[in-house]
């Protein structure tokens, strides 16, 4: 089981996202696939969580006393491919597989196809609900205790899915849990406060009984350190709302939301990788 030091290494941490969002990128291209800049502004917090907060041994995907990783925002799948590859769960080479026909890397994470991918996800609002599931459920078996992360896009906040499993969260006193809130502002066509009004976040979950903080969500060291000390003593589950930008560390695709359905060209891919210093 992987430990890791309480200290991140942000320099690290900086170029394991940068090396996550040059692959979404290509695998974007190579797919012909949407939700690119959904999956680009979540880098960091996967960067965060593999390779600094998740007890976890990619030669034992299934042991008991993993923590569990949950990307509730399934259409961002691209970005936990990456990472599961890049972390060893299986060869980097699949990657180049996404999407085609038979393949095990759908455009939503699949259930018991690939090691590393805790649930089937992408009907938003399921992934938190899923999260609690397990956490309680480790609770009543007596389990060694381990940490379960749900992260979360704002648009899916609108699910009442969500609101609910809060509330249950909260009531149980899941101090275990953690989610993490991919505050990009947008949703599929619209700004996600345009659509609903979920502003003010941080309060909201506070009202339903979390411990609740806002943060820059590209601080790839603050994430780290506060996704790595759940439970932190409060008794609540914990709500990290992390302010991103979508389309994060491709100066043409930041806050652009054309980037949620369009694939990038060759020149576009070579272009995104120079900005992010991979050639």
């Amino acid at each position: 089981m992987n430990v890791t030091s309480r200290e991140p290494n942000t320099e690290l941490l900086r170029r394991r996202a940068a090396e996550l969002r040059g692959r979404v990128v290509l695998m974007s291209h190579q797919a012909k696939s949407a939700h690119l800049a959904s999956s680009l502004s979540c880098c960091d917090v996967l960067a965060a969580a593999y390779w600094h907060v998740l007890r976890i041994d990619p030669s034992r995907p299934d042991d008991p006393r993993r923590d569990r990783f949950i990307l509730s925002k399934g259409h961002a799948a691209m970005a936990l491919y990456s990472t599961l590859a890049y972390r060893g769960f299986y060869s980097v080479d699949l990657l180049d597989t996404y999407t085609r026909d038979g393949g095990k890397l759908a455009e939503h994470p699949p259930a018991n196809l690939l090691p590393g991918v805790e649930a089937a996800t992408g009907s938003l609002g399921h992934g938190l609900p899923i999260g609690c599931g397990i956490a309680l459920s480790a609770r009543i078996k007596g389990e060694e205790p381990f940490r379960v992360y749900a992260l979360l896009s704002d648009g899916e906040c609108n699910e009442g899915s969500v609101w609910e499993a809060a509330m249950f969260a909260a009531a149980q006193k899941l101090e275990h849990l953690c989610v993490v809130v991919d505050y990009n502002k947008w949703q599929a066509t619209a700004r996600s406060n345009e659509t609903l009004q979920l502003s003010p976040l941080r309060d909201k979950w506070e009202a339903f009984g979390w411990d609740a903080m806002e943060i820059d969500g590209h601080d790839v060291g603050l994430l780290a350190r506060l996704m790595a000390e759940v439970p932190n003593g409060s008794g609540k589950p914990v709500a990290i709302i992390a302010h991103t930008v979508k389309g994060k560390g491709v100066s043409f695709m930041e806050d652009d939301n054309n980037w949620h359905y369009r694939a990038p060209t060759a020149e576009e891919v070579a272009a995104a990788h120079k900005e992010l210093g991979l050639t």
